[in-house]
């Protein structure tokens, strides 16, 4: 529900932006902005991480299945663009992301075994390769696509505390595949950019607990984040 409407807002402004480029306005906006070599901004958004679970003994009865319950999360961060020519720029976006995910582990009959709250502080820098088309009055679609590194400052990696104790560990860094898409809507006074993004991670985020028969993490083989990005660029 919460990822639908992140794409329900993203397409109001996409709708936004059609009804400019098909109105009779052609009074352009900030007509070198894209001529910089270097521009700088920042960024405004929400968020919301998930788990990607494999199981070591994979089970086809859902009730044996681990429960990720996703909150939505918000972020910011600043913004550095390199021209590389008309159509093609260079992005880095570090920002910090404030996000929960609540794990619901099956076999458990009290909360404070059943329920463990992954709370996590993202320093989240990715490196963007960001791929326009022509710009039409003061409109122009954009994808991007890159790869990034995140340290999560509440990993618990280094907590000799595991699960037994209430604590579930992750690794501090992790690497991600990153892609989107976006609009640069570009208005008297500056340029802004909403756009949509997907995160996914290239290694197994699991610290597993000091008892390989654990009951929460003896039967998890890999977890890996996966997200979805809603940001408002501003430059």
């Amino acid at each position: 529900m919460k990822k639908f409407f992140l794409v329900i807002a993203f397409l109001s402004m996409v709708l936004h932006a059609q009804a400019q480029l098909f109105s009779k306005e052609r009074l352009a906006n900030l007509e070198t902005f894209d001529n910089r070599f270097l521009s700088w901004g920042y960024f405004l958004g929400l968020n919301q991480y998930d788990f990607k679970l494999e199981y070591e003994n994979q089970n086809t009865d859902f009730d044996t299945d681990i429960l990720v319950d996703a909150q939505m999360g918000f972020n910011v961060g600043l913004i550095g663009d390199l021209r590389i020519n008309r159509y093609m720029n260079l992005r880095l976006e570090p920002g910090i992301y404030f996000t929960q995910r609540n794990l619901i582990f099956p076999g458990f009959e009290e909360d404070k075994d059943k329920i463990r709250e992954v709370k996590s502080t993202y320093i989240h820098v990715p490196l963007l390769l960001k791929l326009s088309t022509k710009r039409i009055n003061n409109f122009k679609p954009f994808i991007v696509m890159g790869i990034s590194r995140s340290i999560n400052l509440a990993s618990n990696e280094k907590n000799p505390e595991d699960n037994f104790e209430g604590k579930f560990r992750m690794t501090r860094g992790t690497g991600y595949y990153e892609l989107g898409f976006g609009i640069d809507l570009y208005l008297y006074y500056f340029k802004f950019s909403p756009s949509i993004r997907g995160v996914f991670a290239s290694s197994n985020e699991l610290v597993p607990d000091d008892d390989p028969n654990s009951p929460w993490t003896s039967n998890i083989s890999a977890l890996q984040t996966r997200g979805i990005f809603l940001n408002f660029t501003f430059q």
